[in-house]
């Protein structure tokens, strides 16, 4: 069976940013990973297109075309997009529904969302609620029954923007230097957040600097220049350390 991811993005450049490269690396490994857009960000995540004296749904088509040429960019099985509005995200149960039915149709073998709390953007910590909500109502056998249920993916939590902040503590880094062009070009396709591009390399950067500490040292971690660390939410099952 084809292995499968599923990302969950409150807005339409979260994705790129914060799982960019996670996206074009599995992706590139034949996993299909799908990304869900809880919306385009159009009200508090596009000032420069405000500021251009855009209209609403004129600000709104921009994002979208911005987050689909990105998915293209990273070689996304598919991106849908929910069009909820932001600031405030908010979803009603049928909404809720229609994101379960989703998780369900993917069937991911793990799940990205944001960090669990953002006193920033609380549109963010929204959609990691969702992301719970959602995956246990998908694992529930009377949701539905006879539907295909769920069942445990992990929930890694991708890197937030100031992630002091944020109480997000990284468990879990991943080399994205075999696919750093994807996820450069993904982001040069936000043209609407242009101030991102340059502080969110430098965040793979530095986050390689953890990935090569943490892959044994100075005396033999492994090199490594672009990565991205997540957190993740459910324990893990090894069999050796």
């Amino acid at each position: 069976m084809t292995k499968t991811a599923l990302v969950i993005s409150a807005h339409a450049a979260d994705f790129v940013w914060r799982c960019g490269g996670a996206i074009a690396l599995h992706a590139a490994q034949g996993i299909e990973v799908t990304v869900a857009c809880l919306s385009f960000g159009e009200r508090g995540e596009s000032a420069r297109l405000w500021k251009e004296g855009k209209s609403l749904e004129e600000v709104k088509a921009l994002r979208k075309s911005e987050a689909e040429a990105a998915a293209e960019a990273l070689g996304a099985h598919r991106l849908v997009c929910f069009d909820l509005g932001d600031y405030p995200l908010e979803l009603d149960r049928a909404d809720k529904m229609r994101l379960v039915d989703l998780i369900r149709e993917v069937q991911p073998g793990f799940m990205l969302s944001h960090s669990r709390y953002d006193p920033y953007n609380t549109d963010h910590s929204y959609a990691t609620q969702l992301a719970l909500e959602t995956r246990m109502i998908a694992q529930a056998w009377g949701h539905n029954p006879g539907e295909q249920v769920l069942g445990a993916p992990q929930l890694y939590l991708f890197e937030p923007h100031q992630t002091e902040q944020m109480g997000w503590k990284p468990d879990t880094f991943l080399d994205i230097t075999p696919v750093w062009e994807r996820k450069e070009a993904a982001m040069r396709c936000m043209n609407g957040q242009q101030h991102l591009w340059e502080y969110y390399t430098r965040v793979a950067q530095q986050r390689a600097n953890h990935f090569k500490r943490n892959s044994g040292g100075q005396s033999g971690g492994r090199d490594c220049r672009y990565a991205e660390g997540f957190e993740s939410v459910f324990p893990r099952t090894v069999d050796a350390l």
